[in-house]
């Protein structure tokens, strides 16, 4: 079987290291003995790093502290490695929105956890296989023993079925992560308390609640295969985008099968050599998927990944280069009424519209009649930032620079994501923090993806033609 792993990619796109595993720890209770000990490392260390710059200038302590925080962190993505499971992808879950609260060492340590970790060997993940699916349906496929890509919860085999001679890929969950997903958070969180990475004040319930509801869904393949039947669905008669067929015969809890879909990576060298308005064209295509998916459908992939979509170059001139979309397992559904506030709020802080845009807000509940007028002005003036993007030429919000030459936003060399953090930091500073409400967590997860895709694909693009047309309610 042809193997095109050097050009194509498939879920978790993650590529995996020429190291190997021979086994992970897969139970709850040698799982938690693994985190207890770590922990217990920690605060030993922790406690030793206090004394030894007790005596220390302030500078000193800083400075000693960051790198404290660097050798914790590099210490415990190199043990998470090793475990894989639901507490690494909780930490790369909420280092992609920690940036927004949590202080900078902590979100460090979340972040190491994004490090690549090696495949399983084949021994280990086949019995996975022969447990999960019947004997006649395992004999049906030629599988490839070396994994086409791994990540946290699972890796990825690509396979052959013999009678038909259909390629397709098998995603395979690693053994018990499911049943170590409430162990393995509450060992982040005494982790994060026992480093004293996180304020006594801060109340992280409901983000860490959100964390283990979606993890617990990205557990469940036979969710995912109905979600990526959704899609497909919605999809249907565009040719702009692909999603993989689901394969039912072979699927279920543990294990997805999908149609392999050769395809480039969107940071290949192949696209980034492409000309600066195709680039344009496919970043557009895009945009207006997740307008889609949030204003139409109101059921959003809310994992931003840039390797949960891949290419397809378009083969003749009057073709349409294609989207290939991955992984639906993090995919959220948004009730009405919160789309119809968001929607509201967008639009006041597109057009500059304190009233529409204080009203959503308050019904959002991301500002409540009691707060500070200054907290107020400040949410207010971090929104109607955030819109830069999406805002006419002659705008003055924009700042020097934000636009080419002709009138579009230039969004690879943004500093917006930048000025938008230093703002946030300041609220932080000068205010407690309300954990913002559940659905907003995952989406602004996926607005900072949207972000890093159109900037990888350098893209010049005036996006308010496109959202505009999403700022009136469908009419279905």
């Amino acid at each position: 079987m042809a193997n095109n792993k050097k050009s194509s990619v498939h879920p978790p796109s993650r590529k995996p290291s020429p190291k190997q595993m021979d086994k992970i720890k897969s139970s709850v209770f040698t799982r938690g003995l693994s985190l207890a000990k770590m922990t217990l490392q920690a605060g030993t260390q922790l406690a030793a790093h206090n004394l030894k710059h007790h005596f220390s200038s302030p500078e000193e302590k800083n400075k000693s502290w960051m790198d404290f925080v660097k050798t914790q962190a590099g210490m415990v993505s190199a043990e998470l490695g090793e475990l894989k499971g639901s507490l690494m992808k909780a930490g790369q879950m909420l280092s992609m929105y920690g940036e927004h609260f949590l202080p900078a060492e902590a979100n460090a340590l979340l972040k190491s956890l994004q490090a690549d970790s090696p495949a399983l060997k084949w021994d280990a993940i086949e019995p996975v296989l022969r447990k999960n699916l019947p004997k006649d349906r395992f004999q049906e496929l030629e599988i490839e023993k070396e994994a086409l890509s791994c990540a946290s919860l699972g890796q990825v085999h690509r396979a052959r079925i013999k009678a038909t001679g259909e390629e397709i890929v098998l995603k395979i969950q690693y053994p018990n992560v499911d049943q170590a997903i409430t162990s393995d958070l509450k060992a982040l969180r005494t982790l994060l308390g026992v480093l004293k990475l996180v304020p006594k004040d801060l109340n992280l319930d409901p983000l860490f609640r959100e964390v283990h509801e979606m993890l617990v869904q990205e557990t469940d393949y036979e969710l995912e295969a109905s979600l990526t039947e959704k899609f497909a669905s919605h999809l249907r008669g565009d040719a702009r985008y692909v999603v993989p067929r689901v394969y039912r015969a072979y699927s279920n809890k543990k294990i997805l099968a999908t149609s392999y879909e050769p395809c480039l990576r969107v940071d290949s060298a192949e696209v980034q050599a492409l000309p600066q308005e195709r680039r344009n064209q496919i970043a557009l295509q895009f945009l207006d998927l997740f307008f889609k998916e949030l204003f139409h459908w109101r059921t959003v992939q809310t994992d931003p990944h840039i390797g949960n979509y891949g290419l397809r170059l378009r083969s003749s001139a009057g073709g349409a280069d294609q989207l290939v979309l991955f992984d639906f397992g993090a995919t959220r559904e948004y009730p009405k009424p919160f789309v119809d506030s968001y929607r509201e709020m967008l639009r006041g802080a597109l057009f500059a519209e304190e009233s529409v845009f204080r009203r959503a807000a308050q019904d959002l509940h991301l500002i409540v009649p009691s707060d500070d007028a200054e907290l107020k002005a400040l949410f207010e003036e971090f929104c109607f930032e955030f819109v830069e993007p999406f805002l006419p030429p002659e705008d003055p919000r924009l700042p020097p620079g934000a636009m080419d030459d002709e009138g579009r936003y230039d969004w690879k060399n943004s500093d917006l994501p930048q000025r938008l953090s230093k703002k946030i930091f300041n609220v932080l500073r000068r205010f407690s923090w309300r954990t913002p409400p559940r659905e907003i967590l995952f989406l602004d997860r996926k607005t900072g993806g949207v972000f890093i895709f159109m900037a990888v694909m350098r893209a010049h693009l005036r996006g308010r033609e496109c959202l505009l047309q999403y700022l009136e309610p469908p009419t279905d």
